[in-house]
């Protein structure tokens, strides 16, 4: 059965609807729109060339320096104020199109229908695009959201158990966010690299009914919406720092046990925050395994002198203060503001090396 709920923002109320086989319907009630679609499902989805822009999801399509490419190709389609854009793929696609979108004639319209499970969970919803500038992740972007965002859950059987796992490490990420709690009642879904479509939806209705509360009460990441970087600025020094060898969803997952570490040693935690942090990493590391198996290859030792200038360039960041999310007290998540000075490098430096130690990836410095 079909779930929908509206998202408010300033630009107008949005509509998301969740279910199982709504592909055809987007395509055959949209016959006057364009598509911008991953590459990889073009011999899948009957749309005319004429009506299309192919993009390969490779991290580095996802550029400020391609995005003349795409703006060409809207106007070369025919493109106008008019136009109506309907978006097929995952978060990278996804980020190029709320990037080109909003800036094609000053803003057209757009419909999302997100291919991962990572952007199902997650980023579909908030209206944020994320731009990389030569190399540096993510460090321009605005805000602006779609018309309608309609996910199918039948895509999930197409992904690999990496792409499954790094999705549900997003979604996992915003239900700790909102509380422990809530974190809890996501384990209560039974999170897997295999479900059926059915727990796939539950899920992904669960994370993103979440996600609306971040976004309706903070739309513009101005304070509770900030939580949401959580394992983010760990976890992006460690795509950068190895030239995107590791998947986006992977990275946030590793990074909130690097956050973890680092709360840890600088002695934030209590108690009861420990025991609540080390059910988070030990969920985060259960799900990097399937049958006694790493889902993902770990990537050949770790330049931590590389992945630290990508961390100290992150544009979270204060000119004298390293800005990152980090769990305090009983385990809820603060945003915390570090002097950047050697003892706390050093701090930093080592909760990645011990937490990249737990799960077998080594550090070369």
């Amino acid at each position: 059965m079909p779930e929908s709920f509206e998202v408010s923002a300033s630009a107008g109320s949005y509509l998301v609807a969740v279910g199982q086989g709504l592909l055809k319907k987007v395509i055959a009630d949209n016959p006057d729109a364009l598509f911008m679609v991953d590459d990889y499902l073009a011999s899948t989805l009957p749309i005319p060339e004429t009506r299309r822009i192919l993009v390969n999801a490779a991290e580095s399509n996802k550029s400020l320096e391609r995005m003349p490419e795409i703006v060409l190709k809207l106007r070369e389609l025919g493109a106008n104020r008019g136009s109506h854009l309907v978006v097929i793929g995952g978060g990278v696609i996804q980020d190029i199109a709320t990037f080109s979108a909003s800036i094609y004639m000053r803003g057209i319209r757009w419909t999302y229908m997100p291919t991962t499970l990572l952007s199902m969970a997650d980023s579909c919803i908030g209206g944020k695009s994320s731009i990389n500038v030569l190399g540096y992740k993510n460090l321009v972007g605005n805000f602006y959201p779609p018309k309608e965002v309609l996910i199918d859950a039948d895509f999930v059987a197409t992904l690999d158990a990496e792409k499954v796992v790094g999705g549900l490490f997003e979604a996992a990420k915003i239900c700790y966010a909102r509380s422990y709690q809530d974190f809890q009642a996501y384990l209560s879904e039974g999170p897997a690299a295999k479900m059926s479509a059915e727990k796939v939806q539950g899920i992904i209705v669960r994370a993103l009914r979440t996600k609306k509360w971040f976004i309706e009460i903070d739309e513009f990441d101005q304070k509770e919406r900030l939580l949401l970087n959580f394992g983010h600025t760990f976890g992006h020094a460690i795509e950068a720092g190895t030239d995107f060898g590791v998947s986006h969803g992977i990275a946030v997952g590793v990074g909130m046990m690097i956050a973890v570490e680092y709360a840890r040693k600088r002695g934030w935690l209590s108690a009861s925050g420990i025991e609540r942090t080390s059910g988070l990493t030990s969920h985060v590391k259960a799900m990097l395994k399937v049958d006694g198996s790493s889902i993902v290859t770990a990537p050949e030792a770790i330049d931590l002198k590389l992945v630290m200038e990508k961390f100290n360039n992150d544009k979270k960041h204060l000119s004298n203060v390293y800005r990152m999310i980090c769990p305090c007290g009983d385990g809820e998540l603060e945003v915390v503001s570090e002097p950047k000075n050697e003892e706390v490098r050093r701090d930093i430096a080592s909760a990645y090396e011990s937490a990249l130690g737990e799960i077998g990836w080594t550090c070369s410095s």
